[in-house]
């Protein structure tokens, strides 16, 4: 799981990286491409921990990257290490913008980019793929022949790929090419102090696909210079309840389709992300292989039913929300898990 972030020269992406994860990004100059963990705010979380007072604290966590290029081959540097993104925050600078058209300019300016680069990767294909009419086709070049031409038409009305309705199989078989406009984005427009109104124009003119979120990177680099007691009083200064870039951790983790469950105790209270949809084998395969290789059951209950019920297991047990699951158990967001196994 990987999100990288992309966006014009001094729109404020490597600020936004450095707000999200603490790693000072401009300041190691031999890396072109700094990558950064950031910590996944979670309330229910927090709430864990203030009851089990555990020795060890684990949240969960998103990798971001971050590239550092200039000049003419800047967008290679940035093709060559962000083409194993799962998913793209693509920041857009408004707080030098003198209205929305600008700002929607530079947007797209960066969008057409990335289509023209899906663009001709996929016209390359076809043209080998010509070439080979008159041979037998793999199984491979089967289903590129008959997806591309769908993708060629798309990127050719200057749309990118994400907006077509492909089934899961489909984006499995063009998966080696790293198409760009395929994956999830997440626009962040950085607006000026003094009128973040217009990034909220701009997102109100955004394609109703596409996901956005308003944040000032200079509001939020100044917040992180403050102790934790001033940062409370500068945001309620402010009206605010809570720094803008949580707000764009918690959008980039939803982006992906990624849940926390819990396993929570007095040693450790550890959230654990997992992919939506994940059975409970798999779920337990992410604390640990043997947990899979000899899951027998789960014993689950939800956050809230946990909470409600004071929170402990004993309490939730006596409710009966305490409850043993199969292998076919879909783990929900939130879900608190012990699992029992067998090696």
């Amino acid at each position: 799981m990987e999100i990288g972030i992309i966006g014009l020269p001094q729109s404020g992406k490597s600020t936004l990286f450095e707000i999200m994860t603490g790693v000072k990004s401009r300041d190691i100059h031999n890396e072109t491409c700094v990558r950064g963990l950031a910590i996944v705010p979670d309330a229910r979380f927090d709430r864990l921990a203030e009851i089990f007072r555990p020795a060890k604290i684990s949240p969960a966590r998103i990798p971001f990257s971050d590239v550092n290029a200039t000049g003419e081959k800047a967008w290679n540097a940035v093709r060559q290490n962000l083409s194993g993104a799962d998913g793209l925050v693509h920041v857009v600078d408004a707080f030098t913008a003198a209205n929305t058209s600008e700002v929607m300019n530079r947007y797209r300016r960066l969008e057409e980019e990335l289509i023209l680069s899906d663009l001709l990767a996929v016209e390359n294909r076809l043209e080998r793929l010509s070439k080979m009419a008159k041979k037998p086709m793999s199984s491979q070049d089967a289903i590129h022949a008959a997806i591309l031409p769908q993708l060629k038409e798309q990127l050719e009305k200057g749309k990118p790929l994400r907006e077509l309705p492909l089934s899961e199989d489909e984006k499995h078989g063009v998966r080696s090419f790293s198409f760009w406009t395929i994956r999830p984005e997440l626009v962040v427009v950085n607006t000026p102090e003094d009128d973040p109104s217009l990034g909220d124009a701009f997102l109100k003119e955004l394609p109703p696909y596409v996901s956005g979120i308003g944040i000032c990177c200079e509001i939020e680099a100044e917040l992180q210079t403050l102790p934790e007691k001033e940062q409370g009083d500068f945001l309620k200064s402010l009206g605010i309840s809570e720094p803008a870039f949580r707000r764009v951790i918690k959008a980039s983790f939803s982006l992906l389709d990624r849940i926390s469950f819990f396993t929570v105790g007095e040693d450790e209270v550890k959230a654990w992300v997992i992919q939506k949809g994940t059975k409970a084998p798999g779920a337990a395969g992410v604390i640990h292989n043997d947990l899979e290789r000899g899951f027998i059951r789960a014993e689950v209950v939800g956050y809230d039913d946990f909470i409600a019920c004071g929170g402990t297991h004993a309490g939730a047990k006596a409710a009966g929300k305490l409850h043993l699951e199969g292998k076919d158990y879909v783990v929900r967001d939130g879900d608190i898990i012990n699992v029992r196994f067998n090696v």
